[in-house]
């Protein structure tokens, strides 16, 4: 068993009037393989915040706070380390990537984690058997990556991604995000199919319930404000779906 550790995380981001804006306040979680923790919370609340401080995107300001992986602190490591140590995003706004194809793209990242490239036929069995579970035809591998792609073709792109790097843990920011009902379940099957496959740790973020009657969480955190505002199982989701977030929310003070 794997262990992620998220100790009083601290981040700011910069401002276009070069300030520092505070937006996550002391988070603490801790997340083993083989567990699905769903993130919830309100628009403006920190969520997608530390998913890319977890993955190691520059453009956040860690200010204190420890983030550890099996004991070994990852803050002080660049995106690519963190990936080889056993870190997947699942971005909610996968970037495009003109001239470099999805085979291309698959590979290469696979060469980079594991530190040596996959044998061919073998690799192209692989991709193939996933793809076809993500119902994906055979001519996305000659697309360039996420370039004129759906909604769900980003999506399902993101899910191979997954499948095919084998990561300890997965962070899914809002994967659910423009997705219709048939995608959502073909998404979510693949999502499972990874973490029994693997004991893939998940941490999923999402404002719906609707992913997690398809993803079921065994712990559920709403962050409010750069902060764990409360904790609990499956129930607290179903809660929130009733009740929304208004209990958590000052109508006079701003959300961050």
């Amino acid at each position: 068993m794997s262990t992620l550790e998220i100790r009083d995380l601290h981040v700011s981001v910069e401002t276009d009037q070069g300030e520092e804006k505070p937006i996550l306040r002391g988070i603490d979680l801790t997340i083993n393989t083989d567990e699905i923790h769903a993130i919830m919370g309100p628009n403006g609340s920190g969520k997608s915040t530390l998913a890319y401080s977890i993955a190691g995107h520059p453009g956040y300001i860690i200010k204190q706070g420890s983030v550890k992986l099996d004991g070994e602190e990852l803050l002080d490591k660049p995106a690519d380390v963190r990936a080889r140590a056993g870190l997947f995003l699942a971005m909610q706004y996968p970037v495009e990537i003109p001239g470099v194809t999805v085979s291309n793209f698959l590979r290469t990242a696979k060469t980079a984690i594991d530190g040596k490239a996959p044998r061919l036929r073998d690799w192209l069995r692989e991709v193939k058997g996933s793809m076809k579970e993500l119902r994906m035809s055979d001519d996305f591998l000659e697309r360039n990556v996420n370039e004129n792609f759906s909604g769900g073709e980003k999506k399902r792109h993101e899910i191979l991604q997954m499948e095919l790097l084998k990561p300890k843990f997965a962070i899914l920011d809002e994967t659910d995000s423009g997705l219709d009902v048939d995608a959502l379940r073909i998404v979510s099957e693949g999502v499972n199919r990874v973490r029994e496959a693997n004991h893939t740790g998940l941490l999923l973020i999402t404002h719906y319930t609707r992913i997690l009657r398809y993803i079921k969480p065994q712990f559920v955190h709403v962050i409010v404000k750069g902060r764990v505002a409360e904790e609990g199982g499956p129930e607290l989701a179903v809660r929130l779906e009733d009740e929304g977030y208004d209990r958590f929310l000052d109508p006079n003070e701003a959300l961050v």
